[in-house]
């Protein structure tokens, strides 16, 4: 029996990651109906899926070209548009340590290397796109779409990409749990029963329909001795629903502003059940009326279990401004608030 988990972002498999402690927390199941894959679903996302290369340039032979390797995986949007794991485009620097460079080379499958130029990121999310240069998006073969709505448990997904830095190759399976905490990312993760290895980052997790609803970031190797071959069947993408927030707003030029509630929480015993409580009240929620001790019971209808998952719904489905309900339990008394989210 193994004794040991590690969760592991997908670098390539040059690259050493670091030991983390996970937390799985569980949610309702939704199955969804199920789309048979098409041939030509499994086609376009084979088309706009490509490889992130390693930059082997030697700068002191500068007419020799660089080896050819893939560290990673991508796929084109639209518009020469280029979505990829921030970790997967990541430079290790001995000045400054991992940055995100200004320029990458892409690989398509049809074997065109293509510069792209870097339009923004997001350490938060793990997420980072690039835009290929005009004169050569023509020869980028096919565009993509995020998902419209929530990925439901069942549903089922396959991934393109560039596993141990060869491929493309496809694998298949189906989403497990949709609201996934790991410690190296700051948001929920979509669990993937799908095969998945070092190279797979950044690569879209597409559903029947050839949509992309989540982005590769981290495998748990379950393997008992360390070798330099990641690979696992435990596979976890961030949201496509969350992603696509990210990108429109690195594509528009604008800061990517969350809303704040206001509120810092602590677990506590409600009866037999587990509950959150408000441990200090900042605003805009104290001008609302919310206390110290308010056990949190809903927001906007949805009962919040933890403040993990109350971090979620704020992130992926408010914007500032907005004007939300909460429900809270003072004593004996369930009481509901209305609370203008602030932002930062």
């Amino acid at each position: 029996m193994v004794s040991l988990s590690r969760v592991r972002p997908l670098f390539a498999p040059w690259l050493v990651c670091g030991l983390l402690a996970c937390v799985i927390l569980t949610n309702s199941l939704a199955w969804a109906e199920q789309t048979p894959l098409g041939q030509d679903a499994l086609l376009r996302a084979k088309q706009v899926t490509v490889g992130i290369l390693e930059d082997t340039q030697d700068p002191r032979v500068p007419e020799q070209t660089g080896k050819v390797i893939v560290r990673g995986t991508g796929f084109h949007l639209r518009d020469g548009y280029i979505v990829t794991a921030r970790h997967a485009a990541e430079q290790f620097q001995l000045a400054t340590g991992p940055v995100i460079p200004q320029h990458v080379r892409i690989l398509t499958t049809d074997l065109h290397e293509l510069p792209a130029d870097l339009v923004g990121d997001s350490a938060f999310m793990d997420v980072v796109i690039y835009r290929v240069s005009e004169p050569h998006r023509s020869k980028l073969q096919a565009e993509t779409t995020f998902a419209t709505g929530e990925a439901y448990a069942g549903t089922e997904v396959f991934t393109v990409g560039y596993p141990l830095g060869w491929g493309p190759t496809m694998a298949f399976g189906r989403v497990g749990n949709t609201n996934v905490f790991l410690q190296t990312v700051d948001t929920r993760l979509l669990q993937a029963d799908i095969s998945s290895c070092s190279g797979n980052s950044g690569g879209g997790l597409f559903n029947a329909k050839g949509e992309v609803i989540g982005i590769v970031h981290a495998i748990i190797q379950v393997e008992k001795e360390e070798t330099q071959t990641h690979c696992s069947r435990l596979t976890f993408a961030i949201p496509g629903i969350l992603a696509e927030r990210i990108v429109t707003a690195a594509i528009a030029g604008q800061p990517l502003v969350f809303s704040r509630l206001g509120l810092q929480l602590t677990t506590v015993r409600d009866g037999t059940k587990l509950r959150v409580a408000v441990k200090e009240v900042l605003e805009p929620s104290k001008s609302a009326g919310i206390e110290k001790h308010d056990i949190l019971l809903a927001i906007e209808g949805m009962e919040i279990l933890d403040g993990a998952q109350l971090k979620n719904f704020l992130v992926e489905r408010t914007s500032p401004g907005q004007r939300v309900s909460v429900k809270v339990r003072r004593i004996d008394a369930d009481l509901t608030f209305h609370v203008v989210l602030g932002g930062g």
